[in-house]
């Protein structure tokens, strides 16, 4: 897209405004109108600096949808001296590529001028779409930004991601969607500010968590609320939570990521696995996704009960819930919702044991409380020169050479050794560590 035709479309803006989305019309024009994204556009960030100073080199940007990729990609193309094309992966061919890429050659061989290119959904391109672009990557004529919503470690070509710095955009907070709400129902010219639209607390409440840090969700949301509205006889058009429910399609759950609800929320769900509910764990499981719970958070959690409640009773727990935060990055809602369920089944459903808490707890209170001994001379590190000649591992006994793979010797300093730590179950696969256990314990009474 030429640069001047992005510029006659920006003076032409605010008549295409009037059948254009609310969320098209408020997207910012400006780094100072953008919000959130602090990491990587903060104050003194190189991205900022770059993109003021117009020193921009290849980029990719990388995060969930409406999270200000593609914006920030055009507010590029308001301040860059560069010239501006963009093409959609979606629509675009390996021929389109080539087209955009000749005249970028030509014009930096003649004009010395560099072109911005703007690939929107990069991960859609195949190799060959992919690979079309490598070489004016490399010679400088054109700089590309890349936008997507697929982790680009899997879904570009790595000789293009060598070649590209790499910007994480994470979900807008709470904060910056309320923000962006409320400047949208200010605004006269771009937002819903002409309708005089009054929108209660509980309706902003249920539209900002309901987007998910997706900006543009809710802008739809406000907009269709607004539109759906009648003004009163004051000529205010009020938007209640009823309102707001209908326009989203979807009702609202009482839960505050903030406060209280937050955590009796998940301390329900982890209790019920905890307790060997899979019903009780899945319906606090879809209350918090309805609601709008950071699915990272809940994943995280999981992790903790698969150690912390489950241990050793069943390792493969841990392996579960740990794929299943994976599965969060690399899915994403609303699909990864089953990842998340069938974690948390399993969960619930294996053998329990808090032997693992209950092992570095003690472990850990006694390093607090104690002297810390030195480590016993048979412990200690004998690969250096001269470690032998101090007496470092030189009695060490090495458990493979001997019948079973065990050897008595001491392993811990002389002022904790007497000390128990894990005490295994007799649950799940800790039957089988106890048994284990007891015959070690049998062999060194025998010795």
């Amino acid at each position: 897209m030429d640069l001047s035709l992005f510029g006659d479309e920006q003076k032409d803006k605010s008549q295409f405004d009037e059948f254009a989305p609310l969320a098209w019309r408020m997207r910012p024009d400006t780094l100072d109108e953008f919000r959130g994204q602090e990491k990587i556009l903060g104050k003194d960030s190189v991205l900022r600096k770059a993109i003021k100073e117009d020193k921009l080199t290849s980029l990719i940007f990388w995060g969930p949808p409406g999270s200000g990729k593609t914006t920030l990609a055009r507010i590029v193309a308001n301040t860059t001296k560069a010239h501006f094309e963009e093409l959609s992966a979606v629509t675009s061919n390996v021929s389109d590529v080539r087209r955009v890429l000749k005249q970028a050659k030509e014009r930096f061989a003649i004009q010395n001028i560099k072109t911005i290119l703007l690939i929107d959904e990069i991960h859609r391109f195949n190799k060959a779409q992919q690979d079309a672009l490598l070489p004016a990557v490399e010679d400088g004529s054109i700089v590309l930004i890349g936008v997507t919503t697929e982790n680009p470690y899997f879904e570009v070509n790595s000789p293009l991601i060598s070649r590209s710095g790499i910007f994480i955009f994470e979900p807008l907070s709470d904060k910056d969607i309320r923000a962006i709400v409320k400047k949208a129902l200010d605004n006269k010219e771009r937002g819903v500010g002409k309708y005089r639209v009054e929108l209660q607390e509980d309706a902003l409440n249920h539209i900002v968590q309901l987007s998910q840090g997706d900006a543009r969700q809710a802008l739809n949301v406000l907009e269709m609320a607004a539109m759906a509205t009648v003004s009163n006889k004051s000529g205010v058009r009020k938007i209640g939570l009823k309102v707001a429910e209908d326009a989203a399609q979807k009702r609202a759950v009482k839960y505050d990521r903030d406060g209280d609800a937050h955590y009796d929320v998940i301390s329900a769900f982890i209790k019920s696995i905890r307790g060997s509910d899979p019903d009780a764990a899945l319906y606090w499981l879809a209350r918090m996704i309805y609601a709008g719970e950071d699915p990272k958070f809940i994943a995280r959690r999981m992790i903790i009960a698969a150690s912390e409640d489950i241990g050793l009773a069943d390792s493969r727990a841990l392996e579960v819930a740990t794929a299943a935060a994976r599965a969060v990055d690399f899915v994403g809602l609303p699909e990864a919702r089953i990842n998340l369920a069938h974690a948390a089944i399993y969960l619930a459903t294996a053998p329990k044991s808090n032997s693992v808490i209950k092992g570095i707890d003690k472990a850990s209170k006694i390093v607090r409380e104690r002297h810390c001994d030195n480590v016993p001379k048979l412990l200690r590190d004998s690969s250096y020169p001269g470690a032998l000649k101090l007496g470092h591992g030189s009695e060490y006994k090495y458990p493979h050479s001997y019948k079973d793979g065990y050897v008595r010797q001491d392993y811990l300093p002389e002022n904790v050794k007497r000390e128990k730590y894990y005490d295994p179950s007799s649950l799940g696969d800790e039957q089988r560590i106890k048994e284990y256990l007891d015959r070690i314990k049998r062999i060194k009474t025998e010795e």
